[in-house]
């Protein structure tokens, strides 16, 4: 028998899928997959052993997970088969007295935040693509989103994790326990390793109480100066109540909010950065009174021009949904590059000025560029969309982003990790003796290069 029919004893005739329904099957671009094959494994055993004849075969693999990914991180070539855990979604028990919760890989993130609220209970990480993506996808690339500023990212609210091997083998380290400093801590070899390392198979996460009330502010402010002083108000008053801290510059606000047609602009354009200020507290009466009298003290010192408090659920989700328009931004940018970087907050303004005046000078005024993110935690998204398109342009818009953050002490990628896409660019924020590292620990744990090839470095 072929690999592949060995790998179809394994998994059963619904665990392998082959021929044309590869074809079928696509990222969230619409991207259809190229892989020679998909193996859904409906268990960590199951994976091991597809894995153990993978790697006596030198078959190279692809681990995929909710397929959301941004840098091409789970791309399968032809040559190589993609394992999609989408099989295996429990969520398999719920510690409401240890605020913990073990799940396996492929349960959507939307669905862990579902199974922890009954228990007064909430998980650390939430973004945007909630519904779709995986808690092993988020695993292995570290994935941040909304409330880092608060939780972290999710390497902060994973406990323990169960990882197989390029050879098949499994490491079970399952931890649940918030104190174990019992030698390496084998989860982080995992964490942002973007499948390079092990397919992670179950976790342990770390949950936390669920706030009982939450405040909800888009204010529009006109200096970048005055943004930095609002940031550290708010942190000053609210402290840990504080969930998060979002800026979207006025050419994101003006084209997603307003042109697109798409919103009800809850403010007027025209100001130079719209921040959604949130928090979350236990004590719903004071927490709306403070969080008021917050936004009463930003106005009267003149840090914002104007502010809209939530009054509902649902103008709270029409201010987010502001924020979270990726379907938008690719109606009105496309063809476009997107870009997930990091810098020091002082250095944003001139940052962001100094690319409007490059792309301006590598294309001229019909080019567009959108600039958003969680200024909180250092992390900007850009879209920038240059006219005439052309790949050539496309490199070109690249080398404008990345070669800054350099000499800035900034990040290439900020949460969405390296995989195809930025592996050139690894070097601005990584030093020689570091990738030379990240290598030699590829090499022990991955000896032939049957995991995720090609990705990260």
């Amino acid at each position: 028998m072929g690999l592949l029919e060995d790998i179809r004893a394994i998994v059963g005739e619904a665990g392998l899928i082959t021929g044309d329904e590869v074809g079928q099957r696509s990222d969230w671009r619409g991207v259809a997959c190229e892989a020679k094959a998909v193996v859904r494994p409906r268990s960590t055993d199951e994976l091991s052993a597809v894995m153990r004849l993978c790697h006596a075969a030198r078959q190279p693999v692809a681990p995929a997970g909710g397929l959301t990914g941004l840098v091409r991180g789970a791309y399968a070539s032809p040559q190589e088969i993609q394992v999609s855990l989408e099989r295996m979604r429990a969520i398999e028990f719920v510690d409401p007295v240890g605020r913990t919760m073990r799940v396996e890989a492929g349960a959507p993130l939307q669905a862990v935040h579902e199974a922890a609220a009954p228990h007064g209970l909430t998980y650390g990480v939430d973004l945007g693509a909630r519904g779709s993506c995986t808690i092993g996808g988020n695993i292995s690339t570290n994935a941040g989103g909304n409330t880092v500023i608060r939780y972290g990212m999710t390497r902060e609210n994973v406990l323990g994790l169960e990882a197989v091997l390029s050879d098949g083998t499994i490491v079970s380290s399952m931890n649940s326990l918030l104190k174990n400093n019992t030698g390496y801590d084998l989860k982080q070899l995992f964490i942002g390793s973007e499948g390079t390392l092990g397919i992670v198979t179950r976790a342990v996460l770390r949950l936390h109480p669920s706030p009982t009330s939450t405040a909800t502010a888009i204010l529009a402010v006109d200096r970048f100066d005055n943004l930095t002083r609002l940031f550290a108000l708010v942190g000053q008053r609210l402290g840990g109540a504080l969930l998060s801290f979002e800026v979207m510059w006025n050419n994101y606000y003006d084209l997603i909010a307003v042109r697109s047609g798409r919103h009800k602009p809850p403010l007027a354009s025209g100001h130079d950065y719209y921040v959604i200020v949130e928090a979350a507290g236990f004590d719903p009466e004071r927490d709306e009174i403070r969080f008021a009298e917050l936004m009463v003290e930003i106005l009267e010192l003149d840090l914002a021009a104007d502010a809209v408090i939530a009054a509902s659920r649902a103008q709270r989700g029409a201010i987010w949904a502001i924020r979270e328009d990726v379907p938008g931004q690719i109606m009105m940018m496309a063809p476009g590059v997107s870009f997930d970087v990091s810098l020091p907050i002082d250095h944003m303004d001139a940052y962001t000025q100094g690319l409007r005046a490059s792309l301006a000078n590598l294309c001229g005024v019909e080019a567009m560029m959108i600039v958003y993110g969680h200024l909180g935690d250092n992390n900007l998204h850009l879209l920038v969309a240059p006219r005439p398109w052309s790949e050539a342009a496309s490199e070109a818009a690249k080398e404008m982003v990345y070669r800054p953050l350099e000499a800035l002490g900034g990040s290439v990628s900020a949460e969405h990790g390296i995989g195809l896409d930025k592996r050139e660019w690894l070097s601005l924020s990584r030093s020689p003796e570091e990738i030379a590292l990240m290598r030699r620990v590829k090499t022990a744990l991955d000896p032939h290069g049957v995991l995720n090839p090609g990705k990260v470095f």
